[in-house]
């Protein structure tokens, strides 16, 4: 069981959070495209970031500096 987050899709985000991950958490993880509605049931791409052990997802969260240029 993958505790989950979507992330806004921005240009090369994919690479430099895989970097990130990889360099500094050890727990099997995954990154990949998805879709959902927006507020106004419009398509938009996200990437979706789960890990295995959610106290890598609460670390990623906190700790992730390019997590602040997805808002």
């Amino acid at each position: 069981h993958f505790s989950t987050i979507n992330i806004k899709k921005r240009y090369n985000m994919e690479q430099v959070i895989s970097e990130w991950i990889d360099y500094n958490l050890s727990g099997r993880y995954f990154l990949g495209n998805n879709v959902e509605l927006d507020k106004d049931n419009k398509i938009t791409q996200i990437y979706t970031v789960g890990f295995e052990n959610p106290k890598e997802m609460s670390f990623f969260m906190l700790a992730c500096p390019h997590l602040k240029y997805t808002s």
